[in-house]
């Protein structure tokens, strides 16, 4: 085992690696227990390179090791071995023996349901064969797998296939964690595509057998995203093959292994029986994701695991450009905007904050973060909508071509652009090395025809941005009449100062602003309006994303007077709100998100931000009282709502009929607040497809009338994990919050809690973190529940245990009683003997934060 307590790594050391390695040759003998890998490496010295080599390895019992076919005895430690070696060019062979199957950390080698299958990223190779486990080392990869299976797969394209053998070969060099294996009893989803050149690509979803009813969906969005990626980026893929493997046990939701795709079998599989149209949105997405990453990732790879981001920021900006031309671009961008605020903002905001290129760490796996994702997306979106969608094009054109084949750094990626369109962003890297997210304050002033915006940008200082420095910040921004036309088109005012004034002139009228449309940066935008002119831009913005923004703003002020003095609800926003519902001219999609609220930790966000305590009750109540007063003043247009969204047509999960089922949805949601849940249970009775079943469902617990629909969704569907990881789930989130923690503790004496599966664990102890009022119920019963199953995952699946423990991340923003709660059950785990390193670096920095 690993030092529970390791040294921290920092970007400021990195050197480059002393070998070449020119081919990897690899055989596995599978077997359960003793599977042996037998290893071929061919290794180049560099100058001074210095006559010994360290490979990592962990968890390896090695057989044997030669140099030029004569044996050697390395000197092995817990991370790996050091050899003495030749200065020039030498072939290593070696034999080691592994043990897939309890394998429980589900890195490298493990084995899921019977089913051989592999987890590279970040540092799982290491646990397969020693080897240089890092990005930066590139080689080109033959495997050879010995195993009676009926299916076995490897990077690459296929060079022998038989019942018990196989060999690939994959031309394109690649670091070792995008390797991957495949072997088991599994059945093939076949299907092709034809890419602009004309190569023809064999394309296959393989699953379990009972599985194949789940694949026509995955199957069409990865044509989908290959057409897409060819017309919009000009990337055509490069491989005879392209696989994609469903996994039950997986920590993440997929990996882009070239050639060979391994998913969380919750992010490819979809029926509509079985999947929501939001399981069948995230499919989608995460299946381009992945494809994607064809370029951005294995074309040209990271050099380190602090260029993360260049691989994850790049691939999920084009992900949602995908998604937006798939679907409605509007809607899109708002949900992006929700969960960058949900799981974002508060990583920046406390103790877990770091840039978006970190500057240290000390176990990688913890900085697969929504930083590196969602807002290193987010920096990609600005530079685009600083250079304009051409030079950008044009700017990537040139990075595919100057690097492909390379591991490369943020630097590199910005220097493309630099040379591309001549401008210096020496000032825009600072997004990836400042922590936190701005704070931007914006005054008007109208004299004599001239309306003038001052902004002024704020970055706390914390523990690694000591000294913040102003950044550029693209402000999409329009001047509307009072009529709501465009009196000045949308244009980008490009802040990079502290304090900056943009001055328009020769206006008739003092008009009203339109600022940060389409959140055209990740900051918190802070203005002096009044409220007549957030209800304006409700009622006349012309940018759909602060059309929205203005009803959430509405509904915050609203929800914060309620909290801070007990007012009632406010009537502007509510009138506000139903115009907005009743206009049939709007997307539907777009209406049901109009009827969102902000989510109750965005609340006590707010409050904390101000000075003002939070207390998860009081905000719990303001919630459900807003609600409430929503399905009384909107009783009369819910019906006619519900019942003109009725989707009568065969199912179908595109943006047409998924946004009708949305917003017939909220609206049940509302209707059963009246009704009791009636029309939910008539819903249930009729639906045929899971988005229905499941919204009714939800409906009736809300409302304590589910208890039968519970017991037969549970008989319907209690041989389907995926759906039963919804049902496990819902009850959770569903709960009231002083029967939050008694719900979910009662969900793990289930016979079918398998607490050692990612998704089912998730489904109980995620829901458990994201019930805001319950998780923080005063009885502290919630923490102690977590911690305990925190304490008994961490040595089966360290991974898994260390993201869980993000739920206590904002402690530091409640009353005295629960910080000491918190306090008492972090200590408690941090106590735990032989406490994983990937925990621990997590509770430090949780338990440590003084902010």
């Amino acid at each position: 085992m690993r030092d529970a307590t390791p040294a921290t790594i920092y970007l400021k050391d990195y050197k480059p690696y002393g070998f070449e390695v020119t081919s990897v040759d690899l055989t596995f003998d599978l077997d359960p227990h003793r599977t042996r890998v037998t290893s071929r490496i061919a290794f180049t010295p560099k100058p001074n390179a210095g006559g010994k080599i360290f490979l990592h390895g962990e968890n390896l019992t090695l057989i044997s090791a030669k140099i030029d076919g004569v044996p050697v005895t390395p000197e092995l430690t817990d991370e790996g071995l050091n050899c003495a070696v030749p200065d020039k060019p030498f072939l290593w062979e070696a034999v080691v023996e592994i043990d897939p199957a309890n394998n429980t950390a589900l890195e490298g080698l493990y084995m899921s349901n019977g089913m051989y299958c592999t987890q590279c990223e970040a540092e799982g190779f290491r646990k397969i064969t020693y080897y240089p486990d890092r990005p930066d080392v590139l080689s080109v990869f033959t495997v050879r797998i010995n195993g009676p299976h009926k299916v076995l797969l490897s990077n690459g394209n296929p060079v022998v296939q038989s019942q018990a053998h196989a060999e690939w070969h994959d031309p394109w060099p690649k670091p070792a964690y995008l390797f991957a294996l495949v072997a088991g009893e599994l059945i093939a989803h076949p299907g092709s595509f034809t890419t602009r050149s004309g190569r023809e690509v064999a394309l296959n979803l393989y699953v379990r057998p009972g599985d194949e009813g789940k694949c026509a969906f995955g199957m069409q969005a990865l044509i989908d995203s290959m057409k897409w990626d060819e017309k919009v980026y000009g990337r055509e893929y490069d491989l005879d093959v392209f696989n994609i493997v469903a996994v039950d046990d997986f920590n993440m939701g997929a990996m882009e292994n070239k050639g060979l795709n391994i998913f969380n079998s919750s992010a490819v599989l979809a029926s509509p029986e079985t999947a929501t149209d939001m399981n069948f949105e995230r499919i989608e997405a995460i299946i381009a994701h992945e494809y994607f990453h064809n370029w951005t990732g294995n074309r040209i790879t990271c050099r380190d695991w602090f260029q993360l981001c260049l691989k994850e920021g790049l691939t999920v900006y084009r992900d949602s450009q995908f998604t937006s031309d798939m679907r409605s671009a509007a809607v899109k961008r708002i949900s992006d905007v929700i969960d960058l605020r949900a799981r974002q903002f508060p990583e920046d905001q406390g103790p877990l904050a770091h840039p978006v290129r970190p500057e240290s760490f000390q176990e990688i796996n913890n900085f697969y973060t929504a930083t590196v994702y969602e807002k290193g997306a987010e920096v990609i979106g600005m530079l685009r909508r600083l250079v304009g969608p051409e030079a950008y094009s044009d700017a990537v054109d040139l990075y595919f071509e100057r690097h492909d084949g390379q591991a490369c750094t943020i630097e590199d990626w910005l220097k493309v652009f630099e040379d591309s369109t001549g401008r210096d962003l020496s000032q825009f890297k600072r997004w990836y090395s400042q922590a936190g997210t701005p704070m931007l304050e914006v005054k008007e002033d109208w004299k004599a025809g001239v309306y003038t915006l001052t902004f002024t940008q704020h970055l706390k200082p914390s523990a690694t941005t000591t000294d913040p420095k102003p950044q550029v910040i693209p402000i999409l921004t329009s001047l509307l009449s009072p009529s709501g036309a465009e009196v000045v088109p949308p244009r980008v005012l490009e802040m990079t100062e502290a304090t900056q004034s943009f001055r328009f002139e020769g206006l008739a009228d003092r008009p009203l602003p339109s600022i940060l449309r389409d959140f055209s940066a990740p900051v918190i935008l802070k203005t002096d309006f009044p409220r007549s002119h957030t209800a304006f831009s409700l009622a006349h913005d012309t940018d759909p994303f602060n059309r929205w923004e203005a009803a959430r703003s509405l509904a915050r002020e609203s929800l914060l007077a309620m909290i801070r003095s007990g007012a009632d609800p406010d009537p502007a926003y509510l009138d506000g709100l139903t115009a907005v519902i009743g206009d049939k001219g709007l997307d539907p999609a777009y209406r049901a998100l109009m009827l969102g609220l902000p989510s109750q930790s965005d609340l006590a966000n707010t409050l904390h931000q101000s000075g003002t305590t939070p207390d998860p009750a009081v905000i719990w109540e303001a919630s459900e009282t807003l609600r409430r007063a929503q399905a009384r003043v909107l009783a009369d247009l819910l019906p006619q709502i519900y019942a003109e969204h009725q989707v009568t047509a065969p199912y179908k999960p595109d943006a047409a009929q998924s946004g009708a089922r949305a917003l017939a949805n909220a609206a049940l949601s509302l209707i059963g607040r009246g009704d009791k849940g009636a029309q939910a249970q008539v819903q249930y009775d009729a639906a045929t497809n899971m988005t229905q079943q499941l919204a009714a469902l939800a409906v009736l617990l809300q409302e304590k009338a589910g208890k039968n629909a519970l017991q037969d969704f549970e008989a319907t569907w209690k041989s389907d994990r995926l759906v039963m990881d919804k049902w496990f789930g819902l009850q959770v989130m569903q709960a009231a919050p002083e029967d939050t923690a008694a719900t979910a503790a009662a969900l793990t004496e289930h016979p079918d809690f398998n607490w050692k599966n990612p998704n089912r664990f998730r489904a109980v102890m995620g829901a458990l973190s994201m019930h805001h009022a319950g998780f923080h119920h005063i009885s502290g019963e919630a923490y102690r529940l977590l911690a305990d199953w925190l304490i008994r995952l961490d040595p089966v699946n360290p991974q898994t245990t260390a993201r869980m423990c993000s739920a206590f991340q904002t402690w530091r923003r409640y009353d005295g009683a629960r910080q000491d709660l918190i306090a008492k059950e972090l200590d408690r785990i941090l106590a735990t003997s032989n406490l994983s390193r990937d925990t621990t670096e997590m509770l430090t920095r949780i338990r440590g934060d003084a902010a």
